[in-house]
C-alpha cells in the first residue's frame, strides 16, 4: 500500500503558517515593526499604498542584519531571539517564534535590505510567494527595510476578504498605535498614499506620547496609577471620572512592555472605578503591568495578542486596589482648569509604583492657611481634626445654600454638600454592614405607611437588610407597615420621605442601582442618596466644618455614588490664566 502522510514542501508549510500570523496588512505592520523595536530602533517609518493592499514598507535605524542573517530570517522558526524552550520563560522581545518574515514572504513579493554598522555594503534579498529570487549588496545606512508588496497575490481566497483601502488603513495605523504606546521613546511616521496619517517624535514618557496621539481636551483628563503588591507591578493613565463618557474609549494593556489583550484585566480596572462612574460609561485606560518572570505565558497564540497569567486573579486583584488608590487622591477630583492648557501627567519610564497618597493627613494637607471667622464665637471647632496637626484654619462659606467654598493652597475647591454627604452616607453604611449594623434611633410615634404591593413585598425580601441599615419595618397588613426605628444620619432628615423613596427606587430600580455589586450596595447607595443633606439647605459653619471633616475621611472622598464630582478644583495657574495674568 502507498504510503499517505506526505512531508508537506516548506512553500506550502509557509503559506499555511500565513494563515495564522498574516491575517490582514495590519499584521504585516505589526510584525515588521515589532522585528524594528526588537533591533532597538530609534525611530521607524511606515508608509502603505491601497491601505498596504498593493504595498506595505517598513524602514527602521536599528542594529541591522548581515548578508547571513538577511538570508536566514526568511527560514522558518529562525530567530535570534531565542536559543532554547526555557528562554521562553523570560523573553522580553516581541518575536521570538521566527513565523513572521517566512509567513509574510510566503504570501506577497518581498524586498528586504539591511546592513549592520561593520560593514561596508548592505544586502538587499527578493522574495516571491516564499521563495528568494536574487540576493544582491545594496549600499545603505545601518538598519533594515522591508517592502511587501502584492500581498496575498498568490493566495486569491485570501485576498477577497480584506476590507475596503479605508478600513485597512485604520486597522493599521491603530497596531501603530499600540506599539508606540509601548515604545514611548521611539520615534514613529506613518504615511498613507504619500499621506502622513501618524508623526509622534519620541516622547519622554506615557503621558506625552498619548497626548502625541490623541492632542485634545481628553489627554488633559488623565491621571497617574501607581501601585506595587505581591512583585506585581501596575502604572500607566486612567482617566478622571467625571471626564469619562459612555460609548467609544481608548483601553490598552501591555505587560513587561508587551502589548495584550484581556476582557478580565480590563473589567478588574473597571470594578476599581466602583462608585465613581455611572453605569455604562467607559473611561480610557492605559495600563501597564509588570510581573516577575515566569508568572507570564506569552507563547499562547502566534499573533502574541494573548498571554497567561499563572494567577489571573492576584494580577486582577491588583490591577483593581490600582485603580482604587489613583482614585482617592487630589487629582482625580473633577476640575475647572482647561484640560487643552494644561498637560497631562507624567509616567516616569521605568519607575518604582508608589501608592498615590490617600491618606487622611495628605489628603486634607492641601488647605491653604485662612482668617479666623465667627465661627467660635457660636461654638464651633477648628478644622485641626480635619487638616492635620499644626495646619491653620480653612475658610469656608457656602454659596446658594448648595456648595461650599474652601480655600486650598493652590487655589480652591467647591463642594456639592449633598454629593459630599452621599458619599459619606455610602461609605458609613457600608462599613457598617461589615460591622453587623447601623444604629437607629426609635420613634416616639410610628410610622405608619401604606404602600404598594409590590413595594411590600419587596419590605418583606429586604427586611433583615433594612433593620441593618437603621430601619425597624413591622408588616401590617396586605398594603401597610410600621416603622418603629430608623437611622439618625444629620438633623435634617426626613425619615418618612426618605424611606418612601428608597422602597419606591428599591422596587423599582433606577440607573444608580445598575451597578451596584449586590443588596448591600444598592441598599447603601440609595440609603445615601435619600438621606443626604439636600441641596437649598442652609449650613452653619460648624456643620459646614463637619461634612468637610467626614468627606475627607472617606476612601473615595472626590466621587459621589451616582458617578458624578462631589468636589471641583480651581488652580490659581487656571484664575491667572482666564484673568491675563499667566506669563
Amino acid at each position: 500500500m502507498a504510503r499517505r502522510i506526505q512531508i508537506l514542501p516548506d512553500a506550502v508549510a509557509n503559506q499555511i503558517a500565513a494563515g495564522e500570523v498574516v491575517e490582514r496588512p495590519a499584521s504585516v505592520v505589526k510584525e515588521l515593526v515589532e522585528n524594528a523595536l526588537d533591533a532597538r530602533a530609534a525611530r521607524v517609518e511606515v508608509s502603505l499604498e491601497g491601505g498596504g493592499k498593493r504595498r506595505i514598507r517598513v524602514a527602521d535605524d536599528g542594529v541591522g542584519m548581515g548578508r547571513e542573517d538577511a538570508l536566514l530570517c526568511l527560514d522558518r522558526h529562525a530567530t535570534s531571539k531565542i536559543v532554547e524552550a526555557n528562554d521562553l520563560r523570560t523573553v522580553r522581545t516581541f518575536g521570538f517564534r521566527g513565523e513572521a518574515l517566512p509567513s509574510i514572504a510566503a504570501v506577497s513579493r518581498m524586498r528586504l535590505e539591511s546592513r549592520e554598522e561593520d560593514e561596508e555594503v548592505g544586502t538587499r534579498v527578493a522574495a516571491e510567494g516564499g521563495r528568494i529570487s536574487s540576493v544582491d549588496d545594496h549600499p545603505r545606512r545601518r538598519g533594515t527595510t522591508v517592502e511587501v508588496g502584492s500581498l496575498f497575490f498568490n493566495a486569491p481566497a485570501r485576498s477577497k476578504f480584506l476590507k475596503s483601502v479605508s478600513a485597512e488603513t485604520r486597522a493599521s495605523s491603530e497596531a501603530l498605535i499600540t506599539l508606540a504606546l509601548a515604545h514611548p521613546t521611539v520615534g514613529f511616521l506613518l504615511t498613507s498614499d504619500g499621506r502622513p496619517l501618524l508623526d509622534a517624535p519620541a516622547a519622554r514618557n506615557v503621558a506625552e506620547r498619548v497626548a502625541q496621539l490623541w492632542p485634545g481636551s481628553e489627554t488633559g483628563t488623565l491621571i497617574p496609577v501607581g501601585h506595587q503588591e505581591s512583585g506585581i507591578a501596575v502604572e500607566g493613565l486612567v482617566q478622571r471620572p467625571d471626564a469619562a463618557r459612555p460609548g467609544l474609549r481608548r483601553s490598552h494593556l501591555f505587560v513587561n512592555g508587551r502589548p495584550f489583550r484581556s476582557t478580565a484585566v480590563l473589567r478588574a480596572a473597571e470594578r476599581g472605578y466602583r462608585t465613581t462612574i455611572a453605569h455604562g460609561v467607559r473611561p480610557w485606560i492605559f495600563l501597564y503591568l509588570g510581573v516577575p518572570a515566569g508568572e507570564v505565558d506569552v507563547n499562547v497564540h502566534p499573533a502574541k495578542a494573548e498571554v497567561r497569567f499563572r494567577d489571573p486573579a492576584a494580577v486582577e486583584a491588583v490591577v483593581e486596589r490600582a485603580i482604587r488608590l489613583a482614585l482617592e487622591g487630589e487629582l482625580s477630583a473633577a476640575t475647572f482648569d482647561d484640560p487643552a492648557a494644561s498637560a497631562p501627567m507624567l509616567v516616569r519610564e521605568a519607575p518604582t509604583p508608589v501608592r498615590p497618597p490617600s491618606d487622611r493627613e495628605s489628603q486634607m494637607a492641601l488647605f491653604a492657611a485662612g482668617v479666623p471667622t465667627d465661627a467660635a464665637a457660636d461654638g464651633a471647632g477648628d478644622l485641626h481634626a480635619v487638616l492635620g496637626e499644626g495646619v491653620p484654619r480653612a475658610r469656608l462659606f457656602q454659596v446658594l445654600r448648595t456648595y461650599i467654598f474652601a480655600e486650598t493652597r493652590d487655589g480652591l475647591i467647591i463642594v456639592d454638600q449633598h454629593s459630599a454627604h452621599e458619599r459619606i452616607l455610602f461609605e458609613r453604611l457600608m462599613r457598617a454592614f461589615a460591622a453587623g449594623g447601623q444604629e437607629s434611633q426609635r420613634l416616639l410615634f410610628p410610622l405608619t405607611l401604606r404602600l404598594t404591593a409590590a413595594e411590600c413585598d419587596q419590605v418583606r425580601e429586604l427586611a433583615g437588610l433594612l433593620a441593618r441599615s437603621g430601619f425597624e419595618v413591622e408588616d401590617f397588613g396586605t398594603d401597610t407597615v410600621i416603622v418603629h426605628a430608623t437611622p439618625n444620619p444629620h438633623p435634617y432628615f426626613d425619615a418618612e420621605r426618605a424611606f418612601r423613596e428608597m422602597i419606591r427606587e428599591l422596587t423599582e430600580g433606577s440607573e444608580l442601582l445598575r451597578s451596584a455589586r449586590n443588596q448591600h450596595e444598592r441598599i447603601a447607595k440609595t440609603f445615601a442618596c435619600k438621606s443626604a443633606i439636600k441641596a437649598g439647605q442652609a449650613l452653619s459653619h460648624h456643620e459646614m466644618e463637619e461634612l468637610f471633616d467626614q468627606l475627607f475621611a472617606t476612601d473615595l472622598p472626590h466621587h459621589d455614588v451616582h458617578g458624578r464630582p462631589t468636589i471641583v478644583r480651581l488652580s490659581a495657574g487656571e484664575l491667572e490664566r482666564r484673568f491675563g495674568r499667566a506669563t
